[in-house]
């Protein structure tokens, strides 16, 4: 019964910010998912449905930067590397996504990596 409780509280949470949230041409969508091992983040052009620009702890050249995939340090790099790979495809300018998560930790250190690389939300 709890688990269920949490679920749609976090769906609803979720479905209130994209409402307001769409990644157009001129000004993509950054989104972000966090999970307890891993953080990703990606831009989106919601119009022409398509992944611009994408970074993770996963992926194999920032795997080798890290030494632990979790934390805020680890949050940091990925913000740093989406805003570089951004602004080297011609993106300025974003909105955020920041799910169903709130606006703290992880998902705040990122998002403040990125604006410091370039990114301007």
């Amino acid at each position: 019964m709890r688990i269920d409780r949490i679920k749609k509280a976090a769906m609803r949470r979720k479905y209130h910010v994209r409402k307001k949230v769409f990644g157009t041409p001129n000004r993509p969508r950054l989104s972000v998912f966090r999970s307890n091992r891993h953080i990703y983040a990606q831009i989106i052009d919601d119009v022409a449905r398509a992944t611009l620009v994408s970074a993770s702890t996963r992926a194999k050249g920032l795997r080798d930067q890290l030494s632990v995939t979790t934390g805020k340090k680890a949050a940091e790099t990925i913000g740093e590397a989406v805003a570089k790979q951004a602004l080297s495809v011609g993106i300025k300018c974003v909105c955020f996504d920041r799910k169903r998560y709130k606006f703290h930790g992880r998902v705040k250190a990122l998002a403040e990596a990125a604006r410091k690389a370039g990114l301007v939300f």
